[in-house]
């Protein structure tokens, strides 16, 4: 598995090795003893979700969920296209308020791993995309926080002048300005 770091410490882009013939392919994208001999020691999971959106420029985020219940992901795509995010909220933390993101696609088999202390985003890029993810907590939704979709700076994978399709709640999130971490630095 290819493991590599992203511009906020902690979140990682991991790429599972795929092996095809001409059936279609093979891959392990989740095994504790392949990452931990990488250097990757991950929380245990809890909880696996998925997804459908079932047009492209469906966006849903940014979410997570507040100390004692807050949520690690692993995040991959099961078909389709997606541009995920994660954007760093951990009060203190040099990159508070920063963004890094990946496209998780069926074809490339990409993974993003985003630990506690960042909300979790995506925009979706293709019709009936699917996005699946393990959880380090179970959902708790007395816990849930959110911030606005435009409120952090987030170069979003839009076409000029199109809103994204998004939920109420997403819609009337709060901005990132006015959004209180319940996370320290220190905390992921």
């Amino acid at each position: 598995m290819q493991i590599e770091d992203t511009a906020l410490p902690g979140v990682r882009v991991l790429t599972p090795r795929r092996f095809g013939d001409a059936r279609g392919f093979f891959a392990e994208t989740w095994n504790r003893q392949t990452l931990r001999q990488a250097g990757l020691d991950l929380p245990d999971f809890v909880q696996d979700n998925h997804s459908f959106s079932a047009r492209a420029g469906t966006l849903r985020g940014l979410h997570g969920q507040a100390p004692p219940a807050a949520q690690g992901k692993l995040v991959r795509c099961g078909r389709g296209a997606l541009f995920d995010v994660a954007l760093d909220v951990r009060r203190g933390s040099p990159t508070y308020g920063r963004w890094t993101g990946v496209e998780l696609s069926f074809q490339n088999g990409r993974q993003i791993w985003i630990p506690p202390g960042f909300l979790h985003g995506f925009v979706t890029l293709e019709d009936d995309t699917e996005i699946l993810y393990k959880c380090t907590a179970p959902y708790a939704p007395e816990t849930e926080i959110a911030v606005h979709w435009d409120s952090a700076g987030i170069d979003w994978p839009l076409a000029p002048g199109t809103r994204p399709l998004l939920s109420e709640r997403d819609a009337l999130a709060p901005p990132l300005a006015g959004f209180d971490s319940p996370f320290d630095g220190g905390d992921a």
